[in-house]
């Protein structure tokens, strides 16, 4: 794919795309998010650093820490693609407003993971229903945004151009 395309897919909102290209726009995104996640699943473990019983420099937590902010780069870059190749989408759909609907998902996963990451460390007043329950949300959403736009039939009625 060229420069030209993948700015046009991932840099902006505006435009038109099809399932298709929705499609493999989603899966080029999750192919690139996957094994970054799979990584930081290895080394949140050496993230809890607990001085009483480990050194004050542990090799492992500092690798750890610095990945975990090269991974929520990566997130962030991927979930702001993702939202620009959803509003196309949405708007080709005839669904209003486009950039608020392809935000819905990414802020739900966004939410999801921080819960994650926080319960533990709060878990005196977090339960894990709480944590459990954005979970079942972000899967609605993501659900949802997966078949309206990936897979949901075209309709011919919302492509007509608007009056002048």
């Amino acid at each position: 794919m060229d420069a030209a395309r993948l700015r046009f897919l991932y840099q902006t909102e505006q435009g038109r795309i099809d399932r298709a290209t929705w499609r493999r726009g989603a899966g080029a995104l999750l192919a690139a998010l996957a094994p970054l996640t799979l990584i930081w699943f290895a080394l949140a473990p050496y993230s809890a650093h607990d001085l009483a019983t480990t050194p004050f420099f542990a090799p492992m937590t500092i690798l750890a820490y610095a990945y975990v902010i090269f991974y929520a780069f990566a997130v962030m870059l991927c979930v702001v693609s993702f939202i620009n190749l959803s509003a196309k989408r949405f708007r080709d759909r005839g669904l209003e407003p486009p950039l608020g609907l392809a935000s819905i998902a990414p802020l739900l996963a966004l939410i999801a993971g921080a819960a994650h990451f926080v319960q533990p460390y709060v878990a005196e007043v977090m339960s894990r229903w709480y944590v459990w329950g954005v979970d079942a949300l972000f899967v609605a959403a993501a659900l949802w945004t997966i078949y309206e736009l990936g897979w949901r039939e075209e309709s011919r009625t919302h492509r007509a151009s608007p009056p002048p």
